[in-house]
């Protein structure tokens, strides 16, 4: 009997952490910053927790139900999908504008100011105005979980949850294996072009979502 629900849970967990990687590794905003970040090894601790947590926040709200909620409320999903699509928009003309200027150097004196309370606000921002970040982790990772009962849906959000902190922590503290290429000014130009197109991409994408 205790084989069965090992083997039960295993069967979960790693469904879990699954689907929590396909959907979490995917290039996005959210992402594009905390491989900034990375690079610049600026505020990587706090960032990297930001995005853990409200991840691990969110998919445990999507298993306990508020999935279903989430679903039925499309007003608060459409406020949310205009705000995000704002402010990513805003984002993305900043890595432009930051690209066509250049350079940006790892050293301490490359003029990026950024506290900690901004970094942290960016990312904030950046996790929550994207209404993709609840039909991923609340409504789809929330809902396949929710069906499994107990104890297999704690399983379940345990291991979407442990492949969400896992990429994080990797792509925050694992960016500075990139520094050598990053040496070079037209290297961060690349990356802002680069991270400029993808949130252009995403606002465009929120505008017109139906």
């Amino acid at each position: 009997m205790t084989a069965v629900l090992s083997a039960g849970a295993l069967s979960s967990y790693l469904s879990g952490m699954g689907l929590g990687a396909s959907l979490i590794v995917a290039i996005g905003a959210q992402n594009a910053f905390v491989l900034r970040q990375g690079l610049k090894r600026r505020h990587v601790g706090i960032v990297v927790s930001i995005c853990a947590v409200v991840d691990v926040l969110l998919i445990a709200l999507g298993v306990a139900g508020m999935g279903a909620l989430i679903a039925r409320a499309p007003v608060l999903l459409d406020v949310i999908r205009w705000a995000g699509a704002v402010f990513v928009f805003l984002y993305g003309l900043r890595a432009f504008i930051a690209a066509w200027r250049g350079p940006g150097h790892l050293n301490a004196s490359d003029g990026d100011s950024q506290t900690a309370i901004g970094a942290a606000s960016t990312v904030l921002a950046l996790s929550l105005l994207n209404p993709h970040v609840y039909l991923d982790t609340v409504v789809l990772l929330g809902g396949i979980g929710a069906r499994r009962g107990w104890p297999g849906n704690a399983w379940f959000a345990a291991g979407a949850m442990c492949s969400s902190v896992l990429w994080f922590t990797t792509l925050g503290y694992g960016a500075r294996l990139l520094e050598p290429w990053f040496e070079k000014d037209m290297s961060w130009r690349v990356l802002d072009v680069i991270v400029g197109c993808v949130m252009m991409w995403i606002a465009a994408s929120l505008v017109f979502a139906r």
